[in-house]
């Protein structure tokens, strides 16, 4: 068994690196910084980071499974592609690829709302100890980390403002020449979810742990496939014949994707923890948990991969054409866009 440290106490989980110099991009000083050799370290990860792998390693040793995961090929890559968005930018029509990176860095804010989840005693809902484990510990620091991540903290900028930080590095301009509101509205972002769904666990699980294993689910397929996006923008951002800032905007974008990992792992760890685990229901029957996780993975695994992906490619190509039709070639730019297409 492993000896590595499990136990932590919610300080730790949000302390720092120590860093010997602070991340500043367009003006805004980030969370994160550098060490002595200039490589970037991401905000509190002092103990995270550790915290993370201790847990995964003893839960794999106590049940002898394998943590969950889905590949990130079971994704399809980011649209527009490199190509198809260096062409934009080419051809004088930057707007689509800023309206991606602003609805990119709001939705990162929305996902600070990830800290509103008090789960409580978690142990109730659980046959198995769980102490020791980063199920136990999502409310005791981890939920409160990755909002702070995401939403930034005090006065350190966290990714919602380091998307627009890259955008407006990127294209040299800000972002207040562009109507948001209506650019994020055409995009859908914002928008009402609609009428809530039935739910797919039996009525006897507590309904808030639903509520909240759901939404982690939905978090770790958005973190993942986010992935495209991260070496997506890095591809076009580092083109410095096409984009302002020397490169800094894409060397942002990996900093962001570095502050990612983390949750990922936690978030793939806890719900692996609760997978090996049996669920007590209300009224005191189990329930085995390969089957609860099961029952909310598989649809929302078909949803990211499916109607989502759809849903997202749509908005970005009407963006696309709202911008491309506001040129008097407007029919020719976007003939040659989606001749790009299979780049």
């Amino acid at each position: 068994m492993t000896a590595a440290q499990v136990e932590f106490t919610l300080p730790e989980l949000l302390a720092d690196p120590a860093f010997a110099a602070p991340l500043v991009a367009g003006g805004v000083r980030c969370h994160g910084g550098f060490d002595e050799e200039g490589t970037y370290l991401s905000p509190r990860t002092r103990f995270r980071t550790a915290a993370i792998a201790a847990w995964s390693e003893r839960n794999s040793e106590l049940f002898g499974t394998a943590p969950l995961d889905v590949p990130l090929e079971r994704w399809e890559k980011t649209f527009p592609n490199v190509e198809q968005a260096k062409f934009l930018i080419r051809a004088g029509v930057p707007e689509p690829l800023m309206a991606t990176l602003t609805r990119i860095g709001t939705v990162e804010g929305y996902g600070a709302n990830i800290r509103l989840l008090q789960p409580g005693n978690l142990q109730r809902h659980f046959v198995e100890d769980i102490r020791g484990t980063a199920t136990d510990h999502l409310g005791r620091g981890l939920f409160e980390a990755h909002g702070r991540d995401e939403a930034g903290w005090g006065e350190a900028a966290g990714h919602k403002e380091m998307w627009f930080a890259a955008r407006d590095i990127a294209f040299d301009r800000a972002c207040d020449e562009v109507d948001v509101t209506a650019m994020l509205a055409r995009m859908g972002v914002g928008q009402g979810a609609g009428n809530a769904k039935e739910r797919l666990l039996p009525s006897d699980i507590s309904a808030d742990l639903e509520v909240m294993v759901t939404l982690m689910t939905r978090v770790l397929f958005i973190e993942i496939s986010a992935f495209h996006t991260f070496a997506w923008a890095e591809a076009w951002m580092s083109d410095t014949e096409l984009v302002g800032g020397d490169g800094a905007a894409a060397r942002l974008v990996s900093y962001i994707r570095a502050d990612e990992t983390p949750h990922v792992g936690y978030l793939r760890a806890a719900l692996t923890e609760m997978r090996d685990r049996a669920w007590v229901g209300e009224r005191g029957r189990t329930y085995d948990g390969t089957e609860m996780i099961e029952r909310i993975w598989q649809p929302l695994l078909a949803a990211s991969l499916g109607p989502m992906r759809e849903q997202g490619k749509e908005a970005t190509l009407r963006e696309v054409e709202h911008w491309c039709h506001q040129r008097a070639n407007g029919s020719d730019l976007l003939a040659e866009f989606h001749a790009l297409g299979s780049s």
